[in-house]
C-alpha cells in the first residue's frame, strides 16, 4: 500500500513538473514569433472597448498608454488608425543583461 502511494505521489510530481515546462516553452516560443507591434486593427481588437473604432487614452494600456501623447498628434484624447500609422516606431534591439 505504501509503496502504491509513493509510486502515485512520483507520478503526479513528474507529470506536474512536465507539464509546467510545457507551458513555459510554448510562452516563449509565443514571445520569440511576435517580431512586430500589433496592428491598429489588433489593438481596436483588445481595447477598444466601447466600439467606436478608436482608442480613447482610458482604454490604452501597456507601451500605448506610456506613449499616447506622442502619438495623439491632435491631442484630443483619443487615436485613431491614420495618427496610429504616423506614430513614431519603437526603436528595436538587443536588450542590456
Amino acid at each position: 500500500m505504501m509503496n502504491k502511494t509513493i509510486k502515485l505521489g512520483l507520478y503526479l510530481g513528474i507529470v506536474g513538473m512536465l507539464t509546467t515546462c510545457n507551458l513555459s516553452a510554448q510562452k516563449q516560443t509565443e514571445k520569440r514569433e511576435r517580431k512586430s507591434p500589433p496592428s491598429f486593427e489588433e489593438l481596436l481588437e483588445k481595447l477598444d472597448e466601447d466600439d467606436d473604432g478608436k482608442i480613447s487614452k482610458t482604454e490604452a494600456k501597456g507601451p500605448l498608454e506610456r506613449h499616447f501623447d506622442k502619438i495623439d498628434l491632435n491631442e484630443d484624447g483619443i487615436l485613431t488608425k491614420e495618427e496610429f500609422e504616423k506614430a513614431p516606431k519603437p526603436k528595436r534591439g538587443k536588450k542590456k543583461q
